[in-house]
């Protein structure tokens, strides 16, 4: 899968032929993968909610001055399957530019194989939150060559 971070790639293909039993799994090992936020973000100060998600989720995008995107997420321990989003955008996009953010496909989890381990309504929200990041990412792309 080229139109994605090789990091992001491995991870789908990880997933796509993983056994439906083992997928589970796998999301948990995401889940408990996210990093803490920075105290620069306690509160959610500066961060956009996710309303498309059944839990509180919150995230930020950053593009930074190289066109490298740091991304940080909360969301609570008791939403195991939202976090796991969370988990695999940060380790998949770590070190991506803003280029291979944007061009991250939409139906990244049906990619994975998700849509046959997990309700469509979480899918949904993960889809929300990959759209919100994008759509972070896009508007500070654009803001820089406005400059």
């Amino acid at each position: 899968m080229t139109d994605m971070p090789p990091k992001l790639a491995e991870i789908v293909d990880e997933f796509a032929s993983a056994p439906r039993e083992v997928v589970l799994e796998m999301l948990l090992e995401f889940a408990d993968a996210v990093p803490p936020l920075p105290g620069s973000l306690a509160g959610h100060e500066g961060m956009e909610q996710v309303p498309e998600c059944q839990t509180q989720f919150f995230l930020k995008a950053v593009v930074q001055p190289d066109r490298t995107v740091t991304t940080h997420f909360d969301c609570p321990p008791e939403a195991p399957t939202t976090r796991a989003f969370a988990g695999i955008l940060a380790e998949g996009l770590a070190g991506a530019d803003a280029e291979e953010v944007l061009g991250v496909p939409d139906d990244l989890y049906a990619r994975m194989g998700l849509t046959q381990a997990i309700s469509p309504l979480r899918i949904r929200g993960g889809t929300a939150i990959l759209g919100r990041l994008k759509r972070q990412v896009a508007e500070q792309v654009a803001g820089a060559k406005a400059e």
